[in-house]
């Protein structure tokens, strides 16, 4: 990665630790919007870093949800309508 997607990432990562401790879900976008006023770029380098670890902890969940259903004998969920690659 070059320096603008490492940074983007750090704080992307930091950011989400920092939603998980305090409880507020939604930190990311206004730390989104302090970094829009400055540099747009970073901005949506850091949007996509969230986006794509917050689909990957949906996509692990739904991973783990299914696999521990179907180890107990019981049906697995359905996966959500949409979105098929």
């Amino acid at each position: 990665m070059g320096l603008l997607e490492d940074l983007a990432d750090k704080l992307a990562e930091d950011t989400l630790d920092a939603m998980e401790a305090t409880g507020s879900d939604r930190l990311y976008i206004d730390v989104g919007k302090v970094l829009g006023t400055s540099s747009p770029t970073m901005q949506e380098t850091f949007l996509t870093s969230i986006r794509i670890r917050l689909a990957e902890r949906r996509g692990r969940q739904f991973l783990e949800t299914t696999v521990a259903a179907l180890q107990a004998g019981a049906a697995a969920p359905e996966a959500p309508k949409g979105g098929e690659s």
